[in-house]
């Protein structure tokens, strides 16, 4: 699910993309270094960092995210779950009279059904079957059937309707949106660092329009404001704040396995209006 980290991570790797698009261990984009983390500097390493850069030795300019206070609730979505990933059944089931072989690759987790004369018989695959063992597994839930290897032979009176196997996946559901602003801050030594810092990163930030989060969600980006410090210029101290907001998701995804037979109850509409039961059908 989407937090309030997973979106300060996402803006960290954003701006790291910018400032170094080869990677730390080449030079930086905008001539000059830079530590790149979330939160606050520390008072007595900024210091040290400008101090170094500024006489021309191995410092670096600072450039922080910061979630600011207030955030506003948006939640105008009602929770509903849909696909998030899907893994197919790695199983097949095929059927040849009164035989039902299954074949194919096991792997968990996953279902399989046989629906014979009117009834469900499901098997959950387990991470130490094999082909044989899930094919004595199902026999065993079924009058007179039996099974030999990978085969299971049914009655000569059974119908069998349908044979399946079903995969499994995740599903994910909008639980509440939110939104909130970060405050991304260069502490640069001159005022020439913080415009190539900043302009770089607000170049490459405006024209976001959802920012892609680890969870597979996204959240939309929208400049708000800029705001420049240069109060602390006497000890070569220059700040510019980029304010952004992101209205993301927290999301929720659970486990869930594919349908493999569906219930349907059957029933007959009386003069008087109630209903009677019929027959319940599987198919």
């Amino acid at each position: 699910m989407a937090d309030i980290d997973d979106v300060t991570t996402a803006l960290e790797n954003a701006i790291a993309a910018v400032v170094y698009p080869n990677g730390t261990a080449q030079p930086s984009a905008i001539g000059v270094p830079a530590a790149i983390y979330p939160g606050w500097p520390t008072s007595s390493q900024l210091d040290a960092d400008l101090r170094v850069l500024g006489s021309g030795g191995n410092g670096k300019i600072h450039i922080t995210i910061f979630p600011r206070p207030h955030e506003k609730n948006t939640t105008r979505f009602p929770m509903q779950y849909t696909e998030h990933s899907y893994s197919p059944a790695t199983l097949a089931l095929s059927i040849a009279g009164q035989q039902v072989t299954i074949s194919g690759g096991v792997s968990t987790p996953q279902n399989v059904v046989l629906i014979v004369s009117g009834q469900i018989y499901t098997y959950a695959v387990q991470a130490c079957d094999t082909l044989p063992s899930i094919a004595t597994a199902l026999a065993q839930k079924i009058a007179g059937a039996t099974a030999a290897g990978a085969v299971v032979t049914l009655p000569a009176t059974a119908r069998i309707t349908a044979v399946r196997a079903g995969g499994s996946g995740t599903i994910i559901a909008l639980t509440k949106q939110q939104q909130r602003e970060f405050q991304i801050t260069i502490w640069a030594d001159t005022p020439a660092h913080r415009s190539a810092a900043a302009g770089a990163i607000d170049s490459a930030l405006s024209p976001i329009i959802w920012l892609q989060l680890p969870d597979g969600s996204s959240g939309r980006l929208r400049y708000v404001q800029t705001l420049i410090d240069d109060v602390n210029q006497k000890a070569s101290l220059y700040r510019r704040d980029l304010i952004y907001s992101v209205e993301y998701s927290t999301t929720n995804t659970i486990t869930a396995t594919q349908v493999v037979a569906v219930e349907q109850n059957n029933s007959l509409s009386m003069p008087d209006g109630t209903t009677e039961p019929l027959s319940t059908t599987y198919q």
